[in-house]
């Protein structure tokens, strides 16, 4: 029996961004589509089944590091990856805080973030950081 490949939602407002983080997941089997916000990520129905979300921080409206907890509120636990042009102890500390899965300063390094996405989704979220 065949499984479904992995769904990968990226969340960027740059669409470059958005564009080559779709191309680059769809070259490794993996399934995804693209938003330009957390607020458009939240407003479609998000399926049981393997998943990961690639999300900027830094995005007009709602940041990347507000996701894993409204997704909580919604009783879905998606491993999040974060992405970031503007690197900081700050938000490599918003990331922590908010339970990532990883991180990564822009431009991404594809191959280490196909790799991420593969752990993130071999090691489900357990709910919370420690």
């Amino acid at each position: 029996m065949a499984t479904s490949p992995t769904t990968i939602y990226v969340i960027d407002d740059e669409p470059s961004v958005r564009d080559a983080l779709v191309r680059l997941c769809r070259s490794a089997g993996l399934d995804a589509s693209a938003f330009a916000s957390v607020e458009a990520f939240l407003a479609v129905e998000i399926p049981p089944g393997d998943a990961c979300v690639v999300a900027d921080i830094r995005m007009p409206g709602q940041v990347g590091t507000c996701l894993p907890g409204l997704l909580a509120e919604r009783g879905q636990t998606l491993p999040v990856i974060f992405i970031t042009a503007y690197d900081s102890p700050e938000s490599r500390e918003q990331a922590r805080t908010a339970g990532a899965a990883g991180y990564f300063r822009k431009p991404i390094d594809g191959q280490a973030l196909l790799d991420a996405i593969s752990w993130a989704t071999c090691h489900p979220v357990s709910g919370g950081t420690p």
